[in-house]
């Protein structure tokens, strides 16, 4: 979670007095590091567990402080979104039944929250990106009020000077603007930490860098946001968009964001990576700090560098470094944070043990990797599998290219097993991790591709996209509870999804957004024709910017046809005879008050615009649907 005791970087003495103490602090470090104070030839290991907050209608559910003052646990902490909550698992040596340990209390955990969220009408759901997020879930009222983050929105949004704004493709496109670091909430991850000895770190960084790729096309669980299918792993491109600091001048000039993976092979020392992000990225957040770090090593006292950690904790590498202090002992570790939540603690478990049975596997070849593959098809790879999963292509040694599949299956996990055993893990416990791995990518059922093909299944007519996402967390919630993992479950079904009332509450849930939509120049001829052609009897007028300007209905038509206005020799426009100021409504509006309108007003359709941009259209006919299955429940129930 980081320094909670921070301020927002606004006034210049503070400022100054921060960058002073942060520079004295990295020279406390580099005067650790030759001296050999920092902890050496231990290997621990630790993690963090995020997960989501779901309610019975399997939407996001805003009770983390309810229940996190309920749990009772000081493991337990809070997220950015009150619909996150956050677990901090015990570190301990990597060695003997450590896994299973760090299994153990990954499921202790995970139920305890489990219980105590069901006290408030809530589950659990580990996902990366849960599938039934919308943007209404994304305003300042589901932050966390807490300094650090409201500190945190207000300085990135300073600095970037503008409204978060992107796209992303994949099997669908979706197109983004936002005006917060809430995005940033869509993201959960189980975050593994590895110590290394700080002589060896660069070695065992520029290893991290190299297996990361591999694991993360093994281990994606993220392939949906606001409804859109995109990446199997959408977190790495939403990460690093929703807090981009970068103005467009910034950008242009080839500045890195402060997410992101890196673009070349560390040389020597920990502080090459620190020294290179206090140049490149601008402190956003001040904290109290010593005043003489450099003085304290010089005595024999741990410093806690508390500017350098909190400077750290504000850019996020896909593979951080990170400082810390265990048992008054100072140590370096590596926090890898590509591993999504889910799909369950054992898959969780099984993608954390490939992680440290290949760092251990490859620290032992003396080898460097540096000089086994360029840097750049290192970070291809990476995006590789955020975009693909285990169905990437992968460079690998002596300029080889294979499938992730093969990669993972004949040489990585065979490697991790050489790791596993020399640093001496029961080898039950690498038979039950590895083998969870090993099926997984045998059957390329990762969570990612269990998400995709659920929903194909659910591909009927007459189905909402908002039913779907709900049957889909419904399963996922369900079959998480079983403990089995990934490739031992049934696709999600609609049969078994939760009620469907919940999908239809307000009418951004059912509308229709796949519009086929005219300019007020267009000739009436194509209005009528495309009526004709997509079978519907009411089409929005819209300008080139998206702005709802008119409405053009079969209405119309039929009184042009009477007034003898067609045929050849006329040539009306759409804007001549569209309806100028159609009565619309918002995503959010209840449907039960959309009906009341349309009843009372006399209307056969509403546009539903956001910020005066056309987003979807209800018709009569989408309101017969939801009646109709009312009456149904109504007759079911009386029978």
């Amino acid at each position: 979670m980081g320094e909670q005791n921070v301020r927002l970087n606004k006034d210049e003495g503070a400022h100054q007095a921060f960058m002073k103490a942060l520079l004295a602090e990295v020279h406390a470090l580099e005067t650790m590091l030759r001296s050999g104070m920092l902890e050496s030839g231990v290997r621990r290991i630790g993690a963090e567990q995020e997960m989501f907050l779901v309610d019975r209608a399997r939407k996001p559910a805003n009770k983390a402080r309810e229940i996190l003052a309920a749990i009772g646990d000081r493991r337990f902490t809070h997220e950015l979104g009150l619909f996150n909550l956050e677990a901090n698992l015990s570190p301990r040596r990597l060695g003997g039944d450590c896994l299973r340990q760090l299994e153990n209390e990954a499921q202790e955990l995970y139920r305890r929250a489990c219980d105590t969220a069901a006290k408030f009408d809530c589950d659990i759901a580990l996902v990366g990106i849960l599938p039934t997020l919308t943007k209404a879930n994304l305003g300042l009222d589901s932050m966390t009020p807490i300094p650090r983050y409201h500190a945190l929105n207000d300085a990135i949004c300073a600095l970037r000077g503008k409204d978060f704004e992107f796209t992303i493709n994949g099997i669908d496109q979706l197109s983004v603007k936002h005006d917060n670091v809430m995005l940033e909430a869509c993201n959960t991850s189980f975050q593994v930490h590895f110590q290394v000895s700080p002589e060896h770190f660069a070695k065992n960084y520029n290893i991290a860098q190299l297996i990361t790729g591999p694991l993360l096309a093994a281990a994606a669980n993220s392939p949906l946001l606001l409804g859109k299918r995109l990446w199997h792993e959408t977190r790495i491109a939403v990460f690093e968009y929703s807090i981009d600091t970068r103005s467009n001048v910034f950008q242009e000039r080839g500045l890195k964001p402060r997410v992101h993976f890196g673009d070349h092979w560390i040389e020597d020392s920990v502080t090459e990576i620190f020294k290179e992000d206090i140049a490149r990225f601008r402190v956003v957040l001040t904290t109290d700090t010593e005043e003489d770090p450099l003085g304290m090593v010089e005595r024999g006292e741990t410093p806690s560098l508390n500017a350098l950690r909190l400077h750290n904790g504000t850019v996020y590498r896909w593979n951080r470094p990170c400082y810390g202090i265990y048992e008054g002992v100072p140590h370096l570790r590596i926090e890898n944070r590509v591993i999504p939540s889910g799909p369950t603690v054992l898959d969780e478990v099984a993608n954390a043990a490939f992680f440290f049975g290949m760092m251990a596997g490859m620290i032992e070849s003396a080898r460097d990797v540096r000089e086994l593959l360029p840097f750049s098809e290192v970070k291809a790879n990476f995006l590789a599998a955020a975009r693909d999963g285990i169905r990437a292509q992968m460079n690998w040694f002596n300029d080889t290219h294979l499938p992730a599949k093969q990669l993972v299956l004949e040489q990585l996990i065979p490697l991790a097993r050489e790791g596993l055993q020399q640093v001496g893990i029961d080898r039950d416990d690498i038979d039950r991790y590895l083998g969870v791995l090993h099926d997984r990518v045998t059957m390329r059922r990762t969570g990612a591709r269990w998400a995709l093909e659920s929903l194909e299944t659910m591909n009927q007519a007459g189905i909402t996209p908002d039913q779907r996402m709900r049957c889909l967390v419904d399963s996922m919630v369900r079959q998480q509870a079983s403990g089995s993992p990934i490739s031992q479950w049934e696709l999600a079904h609609l049969d078994s999804g939760p009620g469907w009332r919940d999908s239809y509450r307000t009418v951004g849930q059912f509308m229709t957004q796949d519009l086929f939509t005219v300019r007020p120049d267009d000739i009436v001829d194509f209005a009528a024709t495309l009526m004709d052609w997509r079978h519907v009897r009411h089409v929005p007028v819209e300008d080139d910017s998206g702005r709802l300007v008119g409405l053009i209905s079969h209405r119309a038509l039929l009184r042009l046809v009477a007034q003898g206005r067609v045929g050849r020799e006329h040539k009306v426009t759409v804007e001549e005879i569209m309806h100028r100021e159609p009565v619309t409504v918002r995503p959010d509006t209840p449907t039960v008050e959309a009906i009341r309108l349309m009843r009372a007003k006399k209307l056969a359709c509403l546009p539903v615009t956001r910020d005066n941009r056309l987003v979807g259209i209800i018709t009569e006919h989408d309101l017969i649907v939801v009646a109709s299955r009312l009456l149904e429940t109504y007759l079911d129930e009386e029978t």
